[in-house]
């Protein structure tokens, strides 16, 4: 999960969310869950949760260096 994230960084780009083919119309539509097809944004900062069982948790934000 974190090459995704480096890597859409790198290549400005938003992977789409996997599996994602009917969204319920229940769902807040001012999120936008990116289904079926990568967007072409510029990303500067991503975020990487893994969770685990027994409360093995980590978070690793990664992002552009700006010089």
């Amino acid at each position: 999960e974190l090459i995704v994230c480096v890597k859409a960084i790198n290549e400005s780009v938003i992977p789409p969310t996997i599996n994602l083919d009917n969204p319920d119309e229940r769902c807040d539509l001012k999120i936008n869950f990116v289904p079926l097809k990568a967007l072409q944004r510029e990303v500067n900062i991503a975020l990487s949760n893994s969770l685990g069982f027994g409360g093995h948790n980590a978070c690793l934000v990664v992002g552009k260096v700006s010089r």
